[in-house]
């Protein structure tokens, strides 16, 4: 701990801002910022913009690139700048978390588990930690990657030995390419066009995923989708897009979902009748096969997350063993609720909180 008394203000609005007496940073702002600059931890689309004005965009080479290709411009951006290091966070390709005059760190989104070809965040020590805390309630366990991987290899050879192709669904930048590590064994593979294009730019960055064939629809790639099983990456299902659902009522898929609340889902089959409702979370979830259009339709959910769980949430503060712990996203309250019965100093950082100056250590 550094001691030397200095004020630090933290506020939320456009993204979260932190201003020190050497450096004002705004993390993760939603549009233009103020600020000298703005740091963009990763590619998802709800950490990036396209900057215009005054402030100067850091971000990692890989988040610039993978940016670019979804559509926004970085190019104004620096990987260093004096006072502040980037941290791999192991979330995605190119994540980052900002520690700040080794005094604050931001997690941003953050992994601890090894996954594939990505390594988990390793931890810093700080001061005040400022972290993401999306599984941040106790029952958000996920299981082994292994013991995940082992339990959808017997889902995708259950399909086969039926004679049926299977969906492995999944956010099309991050957790597609984790999917398409794990499972580029099986043969034939075809990826929806969103995937094909994230797994290309993984490869241009130097990541080794295997190259499958991009899934199309003229009429001699359809017969090739007939003549036996085969496994699809594509986005997950939503309202939004009728793709999955075709798919499943014109070859008979069976699906497997990738995400962390899966932790909240049974085991869930579906018929393909019901397609507009796989993510209905209101929805009773049940066991067993249910008929569709004459034919049994197999839905199932895997917790793989790219965020940490409950229990790697605890063991990333203990690591770190901030002073000063804020929470940011999903069970935020909850969460620093929980971090201060275990003896930490956590508070939920909100947008209902306007300013937080604090002084910290003084001598």
């Amino acid at each position: 701990m550094l001691g030397n008394g200095k004020k630090i203000s933290i506020s939320l609005g456009n993204g979260i801002v932190v201003k020190m007496p050497e450096l004002t940073i705004a993390l993760d702002p939603k549009s233009n910022s103020e600020c000298k600059y703005s740091f963009v931890s990763h590619a998802h689309l709800d950490h990036v913009h396209s900057p215009k004005g005054v402030s100067k965009v850091v971000a990692s080479k890989e988040t610039v690139s993978l940016a670019r290709a979804r559509g926004y411009d970085l190019s104004r951006s620096v990987e260093q700048i004096p006072g502040m290091e980037l941290v791999d966070a192991g979330h995605i390709l190119g994540s980052r978390g900002a520690l700040i005059e080794d005094r604050v760190y931001y997690t941003g989104d953050v992994s601890t588990r090894d996954r594939g070809f990505l390594k988990g965040f390793r931890g810093v020590k700080c001061e005040i930690l400022i972290m993401e805390t999306t599984y941040g309630r106790s029952r958000y366990v996920f299981p082994d990657i292994n013991s995940l991987a082992h339990e959808v290899n017997k889902f995708i050879a259950a399909s086969y030995d039926r004679g049926l192709p299977v969906l492995l669904t999944g956010y099309p930048l991050g957790k597609a390419q984790i999917i398409s590590r794990l499972f580029d064994t099986w043969e034939p593979v075809f990826l929806h066009h969103s995937v094909f294009k994230m797994n290309s730019e993984y490869r241009a960055l130097g990541v080794d995923l295997k190259e499958f064939e991009e899934y199309s629809q003229p009429p001699d790639f359809e017969r090739v989708m007939r003549r036996g099983p085969w496994v699809m990456i594509a986005p997950s299902f939503s309202r939004s897009s009728a793709f999955v659902g075709d798919i499943v009522k014109n070859y008979h898929a069976s699906v497997a979902t990738f995400t962390g609340w899966a932790v909240d889902l049974c085991r869930t089959y579906r018929s393909a009748s019901e397609k507009q409702q796989y993510h209905d979370d209101d929805e009773e979830e049940e066991e067993g096969f249910r008929r569709g259009g004459g034919r049994k339709t197999r839905v199932e959910y895997f917790p793989l997350s790219d965020h940490c769980d409950f229990r790697e949430l605890v063991e990333l503060v203990k690591y770190c063993n901030p002073s000063k712990i804020y929470t940011v996203h999903g069970f935020a309250k909850d969460f620093a609720s929980y971090l201060n019965s275990i003896g930490f100093d956590a508070e939920p950082l909100s947008i209902e909180d306007d300013q937080m100056s604090i002084s910290m250590f003084a001598t």
